[in-house]
């Protein structure tokens, strides 16, 4: 049995697309990450939930890591389309907000590992 130093657990929930980002700065910065894969929210896409574990003092660390890499921003998507009797394929454009990451942080009694 062994006890880790760790005293705050993150459970990160973002859109599918940015985790992989996210996991390789928290990597290099020194933090394990497990993931889970899972669906949900009002659109049901892809989201992956991070488990960090992380000691206190870096806690603000992890967070500023989800926030540049996961937090909510705005794309400008693309789409065509072909209107009734026109002959023509206009396009246009909309910004639309995307990401975004919900953070859990609870507080850790113990961690045991066996």
């Amino acid at each position: 049995m062994s006890e880790s130093k760790a005293s705050k657990i993150v459970l990160a929930v973002l859109q599918g697309d940015d985790y992989n980002s996210v996991v390789n700065v928290l990597n290099q910065a020194g933090f394990f990450a497990t993931l889970l894969h899972s669906s949900g929210g009002f659109l049901k896409r892809r989201s992956v939930t991070v488990i960090i574990g992380v000691d206190a003092a870096r806690l603000n660390e992890v967070l500023a890591i989800l926030k540049e890499r996961a937090g909510q921003r705005k794309e400008e998507i693309y789409q065509s389309y072909n209107p009734p009797g026109s002959g023509q394929l206009p396009i246009y454009c909309a910004v639309v907000p995307c990401g975004g990451v919900t953070a859990f942080i609870l507080d850790i009694q113990s961690i045991e590992k066996y």
